[in-house]
């Protein structure tokens, strides 16, 4: 009884903390979603679900909803491929030297290289790949398009490549962190596998599928989670990339730019907070179905 009283006073402070600052808020944006609150007033003026009904009923909804389903295809699936293939290559594939699997050589260089845009700040990269995709020939793309005699492209202007443009751009500023995560898993896996498995004659791809992403498949599970998340969000590199905060006309447009410009541009906070809401439970149910379908038996080595 002394043990359990002496660990419930250490977690008391954190759960209070945690309800105050994380649960509470929820539990306010589910009151706000069904009112038609719009910031200034203390009273809420209850109106029952009709701030679902009329998200529903908003084509700018379900044009988010379509963007991000290319987000969540799109984004996740490029981003693991090329961590698991470049922390691969820095850890495995260099082969065996002084009877010990390493990575190609220059992997500790290519690490930093890999990281870096983890330095920075996302709006900072926004700001950045902004003059990167600069419609004229002073952007960094379209400049050297020029100069080999082909036309500018309108990265963020085209609706057709807009969204993948920005796509682009968060893979780019992800896909180190998810290298440093896989190497990370692959390092814990016993060098003796791969040595063995090598002694065998098995070449690299069927070390890489046979071995290392059977061993590694808990952790590109929780990579994919973490991503999927991020596409549900993106609000920072839509706001700053895109042009009128998720045009042209909507083409990369999602809810977090959509609950931004209706709770403080036009101060509807009540149908920002219904967003939120919808925006709450596809996050949750993506993650839960994810677990659900890449659930495998544990590997123990």
């Amino acid at each position: 009884m002394r043990r359990h009283g002496f660990v419930a006073g250490f977690l008391l402070l954190p759960v209070v903390l945690y309800g105050v600052f994380v649960i509470s808020p929820y539990v306010q944006a589910f009151q706000i979603a069904l009112t038609d609150w719009r910031g200034v007033s203390a009273k809420l003026n209850f109106v029952g679900l009709d701030n679902f009904r009329r998200m529903f009923g908003n084509e700018t909804f379900w044009q988010a909803i379509r963007n991000h389903a290319v987000l969540l295809i799109a984004m996740p699936l490029v981003t693991v491929l090329l961590a698991l293939l470049f922390a691969y290559l820095l850890n495995v594939a260099g082969g065996s030297r002084g009877g010990t699997m390493t990575g190609v050589r220059g992997s500790g260089f290519y690490r930093v290289v890999f990281f870096l845009p983890q330095v920075l700040a996302v709006a900072v990269v926004g700001v950045l790949f902004k003059a990167v995709y600069r419609p004229d020939a002073s952007g960094v793309v379209n400049g050297a398009l020029v100069k080999l005699g082909m036309e500018p492209v309108g990265w963020l202007t085209d609706q057709r490549l807009a969204l993948w443009s920005i796509i682009a751009v968060m893979v780019w500023q992800a896909v180190g962190f998810y290298v440093v995560l896989f190497s990370a898993g692959m390092a814990a896996i016993p060098r003796d596998v791969f040595e063995a498995a090598a002694l065998d004659g098995a070449s690299r791809t069927r070390l890489f599928f046979s071995i290392t992403l059977p061993l590694l498949w808990d952790t590109v599970q929780v990579g994919w989670i973490y991503l999927g998340i991020a596409a549900f969000d993106g609000f920072a590199l839509v706001n700053v990339l895109s042009i009128e905060q998720g045009g042209p006309d909507g083409a990369t447009t999602v809810l977090a730019t959509e609950i931004y410009k209706n709770a403080f541009g036009y101060s509807r906070f009540g149908y920002a907070s219904a967003l939120g809401v919808a925006l709450f439970f596809l996050t949750l149910t993506f993650a839960a179905l994810t677990m659900r379908v890449t659930r495998r038996e544990r590997i123990v080595y």
